[in-house]
């Protein structure tokens, strides 16, 4: 269901979606400008609204910038090239892992390699580090920030302040490669 909320004079339409598997509210803008609130079960819809004018200035400045450069160019590639190159990925995350777990010495479960369409990478709640097999393509130092910025979720599930320091001390420039990473979709 299409519903819609206006910031000034700009009105938002948003899609609702309900997910027992959601632990929090959660907001995707997506590059075609479609916008999706995930609302975990038990919480009551009425927290949407609010939910969405605190992050008002985020979501319009998202939506902007998909109207100004179109959507991302991040394709999700074939089966075909993703099998090919599946190992490759894997081998380059592995060897790369190991190389920086030596500093930080954090336990994780397995590294898959996946077929993501929007993402370079993840980290669940289960220590599963995952990564887009398009890491493969990637210049080194923005494939090893992927990586690290994966492994430090092992000890900060967050993007807080915690968590950018440990993410610095390998990769002390991290937010200049963030930026890059934006245009290399």
């Amino acid at each position: 269901m299409i519903r819609k909320i206006f910031f000034n004079d700009q009105k938002i339409e948003y899609k609702l979606r309900k997910s027992r598997r959601a632990k929090r509210m959660r907001i995707a803008v997506y590059g075609d400008t479609n916008v999706v609130v995930t609302l975990p079960y038990g919480l009551k819809e009425n927290l949407v609204e609010k939910f969405l004018r605190v992050k008002a200035a985020w979501l319009l400045d998202k939506i902007f910038y998909f109207k100004k450069y179109g959507k991302p160019a991040f394709i999700k590639g074939s089966k075909i090239e993703y099998q090919k190159n599946k190992q490759a990925a894997l081998n380059l995350a592995a060897a790369r892992i190991n190389y920086f777990n030596k500093i930080y010495k954090l336990k994780f479960n397995k590294i898959a390699i996946k077929r993501q369409k929007t993402r370079w990478g993840s980290c669940s709640s289960r220590g599963n580090l995952n990564y887009n097999y398009k890491i493969l393509f990637l210049p080194d130092y923005l494939a090893d920030y992927i990586i690290v910025h994966e492994l430090c979720h092992l000890q900060e599930f967050n993007h807080s302040r915690k968590f950018w320091n440990l993410v610095a001390q390998v990769v002390p420039n991290y937010s200049e490669i963030k930026r890059e990473l934006k245009t290399k979709h």
